[in-house]
């Protein structure tokens, strides 16, 4: 008779919302739990603006992860708050709650997050992130201590998610305290997105990556056409702004920076769908939409 590896994880399935402040590595995480891109990253904050869920299956037990964006303290626009009400949203339909922060340092935009993860009535986790950037380990012993003491019931494990270490622990850990239930979602199902929503995205890290220091966040990416015809996929996108000068710089001199974006953007499409990618872009300008509650009800930002 066969054993499962771990019979403290066969038959568990369960929702688990991943929350933390912007640039703590929520997005490289889910990346790495699911072995494949479906999160897009960038070093600017808001990368992440819609839910994004990444499913992994480990010893018989399925993990549902459902990335949320950074926590913004002081909200400046209708679209900022939209953003904050996303993760109150999914606190309340998931079954464990993973907060993830910097293992080099605890910051004051860190304690609302905690706030939240103390608050929630499920287990609860914290992933120290990042700790491959600290050369002595010894100088994550004091924040592990002020942690344990301040998050009592909170199991936390430092990780490294761009490096993998510890991931497996982490996932371990808050595999065993998920309920038993019959698996959601296929065995090789990595993620709810269509590709038309990821096209989108990957559109939108090249604009942040590229453009970061220069555009401000008032940009967003609208898939409009997305066709599969024969040996191609055909796809068409608007870039939101809110001002002419912002269109300017999207577009650059002649039209090379957007071009740039757009063959950056094609390649990527091209790795992610196995197939030749005919990408037409162009840049829109919409006033205000940032705070336009009808140009908002546009924009699909998930259902958790």
């Amino acid at each position: 008779m066969s054993h499962p590896k771990n019979p403290d994880l066969a038959g568990r399935c369960g929702h688990v919302a991943i929350i933390g402040r912007p640039n703590v590595g929520k997005s490289t995480l889910i990346n790495r739990i699911v072995g494949q891109k479906i999160a897009i990253t960038s070093r600017k904050p808001q990368t992440t603006r819609q839910r994004v869920l990444g499913i992994t299956n480990l010893d018989g037990a399925q993990l549902i992860f459902a990335d949320t964006p950074g926590w913004q303290p002081r909200p400046r626009t209708a679209f900022d708050k939209l953003m904050n009400r996303q993760i109150g949203r999914a606190l309340n339909e998931v079954d464990a709650v993973l907060m993830v922060a910097d293992a080099r340092a605890w910051r004051d935009e860190d304690e609302p997050v905690a706030q939240m993860l103390l608050e929630a009535t499920c287990p609860r986790f914290l992933a120290l992130n990042k700790i491959d950037k600290i050369t002595d380990k010894t100088l994550l012993l004091p924040l592990l201590q002020s942690l344990t003491q301040r998050l009592p019931e909170v199991e936390i494990v430092p990780i490294s998610a761009l490096k993998g270490r510890g991931v497996n622990d982490l996932l371990k850990t808050i595999g065993r305290c998920l309920p038993h239930a019959v698996p959601l979602y296929p065995e090789d199902q990595v993620t709810d997105q269509s590709e038309r929503a990821l096209a989108g995205e990957l559109l939108r890290e090249q604009l942040m990556r590229q453009l970061g220091e220069e555009l401000p966040y008032a940009v967003h990416v609208a898939i409009t056409a997305f066709e599969d015809r024969p040996g191609v996929t055909y796809i068409e996108a608007d870039i939101w702004v809110e001002k002419s000068g912002q269109k300017a710089i999207v577009i650059g001199r002649q039209g090379a920076r957007l071009k740039e974006l757009g063959t950056a953007a094609r390649l990527a499409l091209e790795q992610m769908l196995g197939r030749t990618v005919y990408l037409q872009t162009r840049v829109r300008e919409r006033a205000g939409w940032t705070q336009d509650p009808v140009a908002l009800s546009q924009i699909d930002l998930g259902s958790g």
